[in-house]
């Protein structure tokens, strides 16, 4: 998807003429109205063809759609048909139970099975089928204001959510079947058989183009091709879910922050060129070239993002040195970062193009006949594993994305070079010199990929062995055997090639060794020997790295963080300024959470890291063991559930930390509540709410339950599980 930023603005006046100010600028002139704020407004277009607005029936003002148990939900996208399934509140004095029960006995009968709508023998849910409110959406957007900001994102979808009274046609078939049974019980035994009748055998003639046209317009015809649209099942999250907080981010427009769009402002006569362009004489006598073949200089005659999309694509892998040498002197290399981030993802300090560019929509494969959507997904994995590491094994991706070996080549053959008995390797280098020079946009793309992982994850369920790079071992790019003569070539070209800086270290150790003349000690400042950590437990993903990337994984050096390590400890005031800023990041986390497992943990504080400035104290590196046991210092504890023999759940999601004490009057609630998982590990409401009214000594009402239910479980299939632990 190619995300596009376009930049407007609003002027807001004083005095009672702001309207007219807004609509009539004429009018505020006359007024002499002064303009008091400009509100900029920026299009996003991350959720371009993803973005629905559900119209939900009118509820009581009290309730939120946050407080209702979303059951099950799925959807047709190509109808745009959503089907959404919630619970009902049968505790509510409101609620008639003799009614529901009399409406689950005529839908279900007296047997209960696999097939049944209402297995608790109550009408306990209820079902909104959606129709569109609108035909043509384009002029509607969803829009978020955020520090003097606003981001607007077009809606595709408007649709309003009606109850569904299909049970009440279950109910009726449930009556005819018992008529039709008793009208066939009174009928007699000794009736004889039906008479034997012919039959005539005819064959259709052959259907004429007149004929078909009215059978596919017919009504039953487009039914029958809207029921074999299969459904999507969706999954639920509130409005407080991390992931939903992660999704939200996607409302604001990804580009704004590098710079103006440079592409709508023209000097004088590059406006006088675009209204009277210079005539063309026709040169008939050279040959007519390809109509995909340009020429640098009809090139540089397109718009800047025009050409980078053209260059990108057809070279697929680049330096952004090299796209720089490419577009001529004079290019702003600001308003290349930011059009170069619309064709292409940063892999190992190179830019590569998207897949979207190569493989457009409703394109297919030229060897399988595969849709286009399927390519970019299995492209997007191969790029996401040279993320990862220097080398890729095309079995390996060929066993995950289940495609043909001649698109698997040709995704490899995009980006790197087959290598005898080791696999493909990356074409380029890696780039130290962008990494270090923007930091800001690597941690950009450092998000982008982490929502791709996630995405790839759910597609091709992936496991842990495909998440975790293989340790493999350094393969050097020179024979072993090296003469004199060519180590001498080798340390002259990276001497003239990193002269600068070391003319710069050079001048520095000048100046520490003579402030340190009048000391007897031995200069060790700049003596620094790196050992391996005490703890026997890996570093978290947010370390620095170690791979044949010289320790850089798609992001930045750890060289560039103020934070380096003597002798493998960090000074004491580091160790405290990182205890804090944890602390601070675990205290405010599990504030709004109340419950999570150290996978949900992890994840939360990689988004978190994203979200910092360069060089932050963070940085110096987190492991695991330094994360729970400060979760354990802020008043947490580990809940330790039983989790069924046959789970496949990693051990990060098997420790289950909460929040023990919060400070507020719901504290021994939540207390009680976490004992019950310790010891069962999914619990009905009715057991959860006696045990709450046993330990707490009171009657507690259906508000006071549903807020320590809503802090710490989520519901699934008609039971209460803790936060993170649902195996589906």
């Amino acid at each position: 998807m190619i995300h596009m930023t376009f930049l407007f603005s609003f002027r807001l006046c004083q005095g009672i003429s702001q309207e007219k100010a807004l609509f009539y600028p004429s009018m505020a002139n006359e007024e002499d109205d002064p303009i008091i704020q400009e509100i900029d407004v920026f299009l996003a277009r991350s959720l371009l063809e993803k973005l629905y607005l559900f119209q939900y029936p009118i509820r009581p003002a009290s309730m939120t759609y946050d407080d209702v148990t979303h059951l099950s939900a799925k959807i047709k996208p190509k109808q745009q048909k959503v089907e959404l399934e919630m619970a009902i509140d049968t505790l509510n004095p409101n609620y008639c139970r003799s009614k529901g029960e009399q409406i689950a006995l005529n839908v279900d009968g007296t047997c209960t099975d696999e097939t049944s709508t209402y297995s608790s023998k109550l009408m306990d849910k209820q079902t909104f089928c959606s129709s569109q409110a609108a035909s043509n959406v384009s002029r509607y957007a969803a829009a978020v204001y955020k520090k003097g900001e606003l981001h607007l994102t077009p809606l595709h979808g408007i649709l309003q959510l009606r109850p569904s009274f299909t049970y009440l046609d279950k109910a009726d078939a449930k009556h005819r079947e018992r008529e039709a049974a008793n009208e066939g019980g009174d009928s007699s035994q000794d009736e004889a058989e039906d008479d034997v009748k012919q039959i005539t055998v005819r064959f259709s003639r052959p259907e004429t183009e007149q004929a078909r046209q009215r059978r596919v317009q017919s009504y039953e015809f487009l039914q029958k091709r809207q029921a074999e649209e299969h459904w999507v099942h969706l999954h639920y999250y509130g409005l407080k879910d991390s992931r939903s907080e992660h999704e939200r981010q996607y409302l604001f427009s990804q580009g704004h922050g590098l710079a103006e769009n440079t592409e709508l402002i023209k000097s004088p006569s590059e406006y006088l060129m675009m209204l009277m362009p210079p005539n063309v004489e026709e040169e008939n006598e050279k040959p007519m070239a390809p109509s995909n073949v340009l020429s640098m200089a009809q090139l540089r005659t397109l718009p800047l993002a025009d050409q980078i999309k053209i260059l990108m694509k057809n070279v697929k892998v680049m330096p952004f040195a090299n796209l720089l040498g490419l577009l001529g002197s004079g290019t702003d290399p600001t308003a290349v970062l930011r059009c170069v981030q619309q064709v292409a993802l940063l892999v190992q300090g190179n830019w590569v193009v998207k897949s979207d560019v190569l493989y457009p929509k409703d394109t297919s494969s030229p060897h399988s006949g595969v849709p286009a959507e399927v390519l970019c997904r299995g492209r997007d994995f191969v790029m996401w594993k040279f993320t990862q590491d220097r080398w890729v094994v095309r079995k390996e991706v060929a066993a995950v994305t289940k495609l043909c070996p001649e698109d698997v080549k040709d995704f490899l053959e995009h980006m790197s070079v087959a290598r005898i008995n080791k696999g493909w390797e990356f074409m380029l280098p890696y780039d130290e010199d962008f990494v270090k020079k923007h930091p800001d946009i690597v941690q950009r793309q450092q998000m982008l990929w982490m929502g791709i992982q996630a995405k790839l994850e759910k597609v091709y369920n992936l496991l842990k062995e495909h998440l975790t790079p293989k340790k493999q071992e350094a393969q050097s790019a020179h024979p072993l055997l090296v003469s004199g003569e060519q180590r001498v070539n080798m340390a002259k070209a990276k001497v003239k090639q990193n002269f600068g800086q070391l003319e710069k270290e050079l001048q520095r150790q000048k100046a520490e060794m003579k402030s340190n003349e009048s000391s007897a000690r031995p200069d060790v400042a700049n003596i620094r020997i790196k050992e391996e950590p005490v703890s026997l437990e890996e570093p978290m993903d947010t370390s620095a790295h170690e791979g044949l990337n010289n320790g850089l994984v798609n992001g930045l050096h750890p060289a560039q963080g103020p934070l380096d390590p003597v002798n493998g400890h960090l000074p004491g005031g580091c160790i405290d300024r990182v205890a804090q800023e944890l602390k601070a990041f675990v205290s405010s986390t599990f504030k709004k959470q109340f419950v999570l497992t150290l996978s949900e943990l992890k994840r939360l504080f990689n988004l978190h890291l994203a979200s910092l400035p360069p060089g932050h104290t963070l940085f110096s590196g987190i492991s695991d063991k330094m994360l729970q046991d400060m979760v354990l210092d802020t008043g947490c504890k580990q809940i330790l559930v039983p989790f069924p023999p046959q789970t496949a759940a990693s051990p990060d999601e098997l420790k289950v930390y909460a929040l023990w004490e919060a400070g507020d009057t719901y504290d021994q609630h939540r207390q009680v509540l976490l004992e019950i998982f310790s010891k069962n590990y999914r619990v009905r409401r009715n057991v959860i709410q006696s045990q709450l009214s046993q330990e707490c000594g009171e009657d507690l009402n259906k508000q006071e339950v549903d807020r320590v239910l809503k802090d710490c479980c989520v519901s699934y299939g008609g039971m209460w599980y803790l936060k993170g632990t649902v195996q589906s």
